[in-house]
């Protein structure tokens, strides 16, 4: 990639030169990680996406409470994307939420061996239902089944979380993609995080 740009090959706008709801949103984000991850200093370009995207994401990825207490953790969403953009070859996303899914399971070693070699790293039976659906989602979705749905039943999944198993699988084989478009460059704080005791 070079130096040939810093962000993305298309170019970015920084944060402070988003439309202002925009730059709400990112700024709370980033006063929480203390940074602007790239990808929204790239989308930013196209401020309707952008909104799309995060309005999205965040449906998925920091949903409501459920009354119940179910629902996929924040830990089991991060591992979706870490395996789907693992099985996309997808640099950005596996930096990114490599850093997060690191951050949320105290495990240092997690994200690198999900995104390398997902079928030999150990998992729970749950966890490795997750990674199994996802993977066979994010390389080849027609070939799913009722059989591989029954499957992720017996280790415990609920409809509501094969959804959500689904459905994240999908939002980040898009996000992987325009991370290939784009040329997308992760962020140098994404790489130690969660690496090291705080």
């Amino acid at each position: 990639m070079g130096d040939a740009h810093e962000v993305s090959r298309f170019g970015h706008v920084e944060a402070a030169d988003l439309p202002p709801d925009l730059r709400e949103r990112i700024g709370a984000i980033a006063e929480k990680s203390g940074f602007v991850p790239n990808v929204f200093r790239a989308l930013g370009r196209r401020p309707a996406e952008l909104r799309a995207f995060l309005d999205y994401h965040d449906a998925l990825m920091d949903p409501p409470a459920q009354n119940d207490g179910g629902g996929l953790s924040k830990a089991e969403r991060e591992l979706v994307v870490v395996a789907t953009s693992g099985a996309n070859s997808c640099t950005y996303c596996v930096v990114a939420h490599g850093a997060i899914l690191r951050v949320r399971t105290k495990d240092p070693e997690i994200a690198d061996r999900v995104a390398v070699n997902p079928h030999a790293v150990a998992l729970s039976p749950r966890e490795r239902a997750i990674v199994d659906l996802a993977l066979l989602i994010a390389v080849d979705s027609a070939a799913l089944t009722d059989a591989e749905l029954d499957d992720a039943r017996l280790a415990g999944l609920t409809d509501d979380e094969i959804w959500d198993v689904g459905a994240i699988t999908a939002l980040f084989a898009l996000s992987n993609r325009l991370a290939h478009l784009t040329a997308l460059r992760p962020n140098a704080e994404f790489f130690l995080m969660g690496r090291l005791p705080r």
